[in-house]
């Protein structure tokens, strides 16, 4: 059985965090924001207890979130950062490229960062992660510095088990042309 520090439950904590937040946003006709499962074919099942013992993945997944809020589609990938700086590698090129074809159809996307060092979060616009992702792909750094972020979608979360991300979301909106 994995461990809290194995790969597998990575952001474990963070992911129930935000699923919480969603549920209150669902409650409050805010927002319906699901949780996407990656898809995978059972290899193995223990027949007395009927769990998968053995999987591997059919395809790569896009994001960790899509939905509604109030009418406008939204997509987001959540993130745990345990240093100050991210490196890219922690997104997928694919996901990237969902992500944009996501924008492209009017929809908002966003990552959702968690710096677990500093307990503060980071609302990622798409648009400077694309700054951030090109310049990687020009031969600039790989990766990001806190240092980097725009201060004003920073924030911690409401008493610990609330991600207030709306507010953010409808920042994002406000700066757009």
């Amino acid at each position: 059985m994995p461990t809290w520090n194995s790969r597998g439950l990575r952001g474990s904590h963070l992911e129930e965090i935000i699923n919480r937040t969603n549920q209150k946003y669902k409650e409050n006709n805010l927002a319906l924001i699901q949780k996407v499962p990656t898809p995978i074919t059972p290899v193995k099942i223990d027949s007395k207890s009927r769990h998968i013992t053995l999987a591997y993945f059919d395809q790569k997944s896009t994001i960790d979130y899509i939905g509604a809020v109030q009418g406008l589609p939204v997509c987001f990938d959540a993130k745990e950062c345990a240093v100050d700086t991210f490196s890219l590698q922690n997104i997928h090129e694919h996901q990237v490229e969902f992500m944009e074809k996501f924008e492209q159809q009017e929809g908002i996307s966003f990552l959702l960062i968690y710096y677990s060092h500093k307990n503060i979060f980071c609302y990622l616009t798409f648009k400077k992660l694309n700054e951030f992702w090109k310049r990687g792909k020009n031969g600039g750094r790989k990766s990001f510095r806190f240092d980097e972020l725009n201060a004003d979608y920073l924030f911690e979360s409401s008493n610990g088990y609330f991600i207030p991300y709306l507010e953010f979301l409808q920042k994002d909106l406000d700066s757009r042309d």
